[in-house]
């Protein structure tokens, strides 16, 4: 059975049909510009852009990529790496037994506090124990070094060597070393009043030997003729006596004399006189 529309029925259709191909086209408009946008433009060769070509991602740089460090491997320093860790840690250590040196001889072992040394120093409290683990051991090293430095004059006797400018270069020295280190001086003479309690053994072994080895060689030359016959140990002992005397005794050389070894004509007189007291009592007669 046939459907007869009317006229207004008609028109309603139409419309709708319409309006679904102008969806239809729009949705087909947005298709094709999102298709453009993904592709490469490029150019014929009539030199009209073509644009049917996909984007091709650019290649990536190949490179020598580092190969892992394998789990738990230690790296280990370069040499100058550790040169340069190594002389820090010396001058560390040195500006630390410089300000100890500075504040025990003048306030003694006792008198000096680990917290002071570090002030002067300016480290820390634990890092001055990184490098010293006491009191007692900061004082023993400063007093090994100030011996080494001391006792090194007197290691160059020799046998070979003619007596007298021997002991002449020796007392130069020595009073050299009383001008220039006077705190160090000072500290031995306390240590060693107060019966040398964490020196002794230094004194008793590395000093002894040298001591001993010294006298052998002043033996020789009295043996042969170029000393007079004197005790070589009381020859030691006044050699230190005498240019020691300049440090540990400092001001009361000044109050005495008005002068002191920094003196250069004041150095000069006193090298001399000691030169010729030791000397003229040790030519042969």
């Amino acid at each position: 059975m046939w459907t007869v529309w009317s006229e207004s029925e008609h028109l309603v259709c139409a419309r709708r049909t319409k309006i679904v191909q102008q969806s239809l086209a729009a949705f087909v408009a947005r298709a094709s510009r999102a298709r453009r946008a993904t592709v490469a433009p490029r150019s014929n060769p009539s030199g009209n852009p073509v644009t049917d070509q996909p984007l091709v991602p650019p290649r990536k740089r190949l490179t020598a990529s580092k190969s892992p460090r394998p789990k738990g491997a230690v790296r280990v320093p370069s040499a100058s790496a550790q040169d340069r860790r190594l002389r820090m840690i010396e001058s560390k250590r040195a500006t630390i037994l410089q300000a100890a040196l500075d504040l025990f001889s003048r306030f003694g072992l006792h008198g000096t506090s680990l917290d002071q040394v570090a002030t002067q120093a300016d480290v820390s409290k634990t890092n001055l124990l990184y490098y010293f683990g006491s009191k007692e051991e900061l004082y023993t090293n400063v007093l090994r070094q100030l011996l080494e430095v001391w006792l090194q004059p007197l290691q160059a006797f020799s046998v070979e060597q003619d007596p007298v400018e021997a002991i002449r270069n020796y007392l130069r020295v020595k009073l050299e070393l009383s001008r220039d280190h006077p705190a160090e001086s000072r500290l031995f003479c306390m240590e060693i009043m107060q019966g040398a309690p964490l020196l002794l053994g230094e004194l008793q072994q590395p000093l002894h030997d040298l001591v001993e080895n010294k006298v052998a060689v002043i033996q020789a030359w009295i043996d042969a003729g170029k000393l007079a016959a004197i005790a070589p140990h009381h020859l030691i002992f006044s050699l230190w006596a005498t240019t020691q005397h300049y440090a540990d005794f400092r001001v009361q050389v000044e109050a005495v004399a008005g002068k002191t070894l920094d003196d250069p004509a004041f150095f000069e007189e006193t090298l001399k006189s000691l030169q010729a007291l030791i000397l003229d009592g040790v030519r042969p007669r």
